[in-house]
C-alpha cells in the first residue's frame, strides 16, 4: 500500500472484514456523491483484481450490501486467481512454451471448398 491509499484508508476508512486469502476490505466512514459509500481493498500481495473472491466482488461493486456469506456448497471450487502470465498458466499442447510440438491431424478433417 503506498502513503496516500494508507493515509486515505486511516483518515477516510471503516474496515469491513478480510477473506481467506488475506484482502482487507474497507468503506467510507460517510457517504460520497450520490449517497454511496466508497469500497475498496487492500490486496495481500501484489494487487491483482482476480484475487478477490466472488462475494466479495459482488460487495465490493455494489451488488450487495453486506458480503455474500452462505453455506458451503460441496460443488464449489476455492477460488483461485488469475494465473495467466505466471509459471503455474495453462498451456495446451502445441503451445510454443512446451516446444511446439503437438500430435498430429488424424485425418477425419475435411477441408471445405467454396465450389463443393
Amino acid at each position: 500500500m503506498n502513503l496516500g491509499t494508507w493515509l486515505h484508508t486511516k483518515l477516510k476508512g471503516e474496515r469491513v472484514g478480510e477473506d481467506a486469502y488475506g484482502n482487507v476490505y474497507y468503506r467510507s466512514k460517510r457517504l460520497r456523491f450520490g449517497g454511496r459509500e466508497e469500497r475498496w481493498v487492500y490486496y495481500n500481495g501484489e494487487p491483482e483484481a482476480s484475487k478477490v473472491p466472488p462475494e466479495w466482488h459482488a460487495w465490493l461493486h455494489h451488488t450487495t450490501n453486506e458480503p455474500i456469506k452462505g453455506p458451503a456448497r460441496a460443488w464449489i471450487k476455492p477460488h483461485q486467481a488469475n494465473a495467466t502470465g505466471t509459471d503455474r498458466a495453462y498451456l495446451p499442447p502445441g503451445a510454443d512454451q512446451r516446444g511446439g510440438h503437438r500430435e498430429r491431424a488424424t485425418g477425419d478433417y475435411q477441408a471445405w471448398t467454396p465450389e463443393s
